[in-house]
């Protein structure tokens, strides 16, 4: 069980904030199942009720600042995606960014970023559908990172560049 004051991920929530585990004193909903009250970070104004019982299935703890700064290190090493098909590319992105999991969203941005550059090398314009899902994993990632490493969300992509200079310089 998660406790208050923790962050955790929830589905397209992102990060959240666990403000209270409490009851719903709503007519028609069991009085005495308990409720995770979350907040999500960057959605402001915003407030989720998820049942503690099934919370499993939905939650998960935030990143802690070591896992946080293992998973920026693993970055280079981390593989992409083998793509399908134009056709089936959105059923591809949807499943990494439903997988709720850091490494799949650096697989997505890395895939995505190739497949942009790629494209305009060639002359092309960048797909709509490449923009949307880059800009979704971009913003979880770096979402979760931002809590973890106790960094803006705008430092946390600078971070991870300063990370790859120093690590990847000739000596």
């Amino acid at each position: 069980m998660f406790q208050k004051g923790e962050y955790v991920i929830y589905g397209s929530n992102g990060i959240c904030l666990i403000q209270d585990i409490t009851t719903l004193n709503i007519p028609g909903i069991d009085q005495n199942r308990k409720y995770y009250l979350l907040k999500p970070v960057y959605s402001s104004g915003s407030t989720v009720y998820t049942p503690v019982d099934t919370a499993d299935a939905s939650l998960r703890p935030a990143l802690s600042k070591e896992e946080a700064d293992s998973l920026i290190q693993s970055i280079p090493d981390i593989p992409l995606i083998t793509l399908p098909d134009e056709k089936a590319l959105e059923n591809t992105y949807k499943k990494y960014m439903r997988s709720n999991n850091c490494k799949a969203w650096v697989q997505l941005i890395k895939t995505i970023y190739l497949r942009k550059e790629n494209r305009l090398m060639k002359g092309y314009k960048v797909t709509a559908l490449d923009n949307r899902y880059f800009n979704l994993a971009e913003s979880s990632l770096y979402g979760e990172l931002s809590i973890a490493l106790g960094k803006s969300r705008d430092e946390v992509k600078s971070y991870i560049a300063d990370c790859f200079e120093q690590n990847h310089s000739p000596n």
